[in-house]
């Protein structure tokens, strides 16, 4: 059965950092897209950052360019964002998804990590 379990979330003061862990199971990251998406209360969630199945191509958020990146270890069946620089505005539950493709449709999530930015 397809399971993602995200770990890393916490509580951070703003300028500090983060790394996010998605570890896969039940089946192999390798030819899947992942995605990271977050959902701040109130808010919509909305797409953070992707990387393509090999790795070679990534996307980020305006919101997030030059402070977050995203990595992946296919033999680990692991993705990753490294989230630097955190402003309160990052604060959000974190979720990890499977998509075919990026900007394409889910096909599976994670059940979210908490990131709270916050002095």
């Amino acid at each position: 059965q397809l399971q993602l379990v995200e770990s890393g979330g916490g509580l951070v003061q703003p300028g500090g950092s983060l790394r996010l862990s998605c570890a896969a199971s039940g089946f192999t990251l390798d030819y899947y897209a992942m995605g990271w998406f977050r959902q701040a209360p109130g808010k919509e969630r909305e797409g953070v950052s992707c990387i393509s199945s090999n790795g070679g191509s990534t996307n980020y958020a305006d919101s997030v360019k030059g402070r977050f990146t995203i990595s992946r270890d296919n033999a680990k069946n692991t993705v990753y964002l490294q989230m630097n620089s955190l402003k309160p505005e990052d604060t959000a539950v974190y979720y990890c998804a499977v998509l075919n493709y990026c900007r394409g449709p889910v096909r599976a999530w994670g059940q979210g990590t908490q990131v709270t930015v916050s002095s």
